[in-house]
């Protein structure tokens, strides 16, 4: 099972104060953890909404695209991490031993990533291999750099 957790912005994180080196630290401690339980499989913080985000919104047919920053830090994301794991749980228990992200008051929302036997009949076995070599390229192309 696959997970994202995802730290959710803040007025701190929008203003775009960097981590101590103390925090800095303290993060990497953690993931090195994580990496160690076979259960890192990427992460990284995100830059404040005022460094070039955008939005696009779409209705039918249109799109509109809207740029940072935004005013609602609370629905917006300052970092993730995803995660392999056996269960929720499993994430649950090591992410109540993660750093605090942010100064002050913080929240990390886990959510399950889909699998392909979620989508049921919709997502073909033709369907399931052209995203199997999707996924292949991608991971050279990475590794690519």
């Amino acid at each position: 099972m696959h997970f994202m957790v995802m730290v959710r912005a803040n007025e701190d994180t929008e203003s775009g104060r960097l981590p101590t080196t103390e925090e800095f630290t303290a993060m990497l401690k953690f993931n090195e953890e994580l990496v160690k339980a076979g259960m890192m499989l990427g992460g990284e913080g995100l830059q404040p909404s005022s460094k070039g985000a955008a939005r696009i919104l779409f209705e039918g047919d249109k799109r509109t695209v809207v740029d940072g920053p935004f005013a609602e830090s609370k629905e917006l994301i300052a970092g993730f991490w995803l995660l392999q794991a056996k269960s929720r749980d499993e994430v649950v228990e090591w992410m109540k031993r993660c750093p605090n992200p942010t100064r002050g008051k913080s929240v990390l929302e886990i959510r399950q990533v889909f699998e392909a036997d979620d989508f049921g009949e919709a997502f073909t076995p033709e369907l399931r291999e052209k995203e199997k070599r999707l996924g292949e390229t991608a991971a050279r192309q990475q590794a690519k750099g």
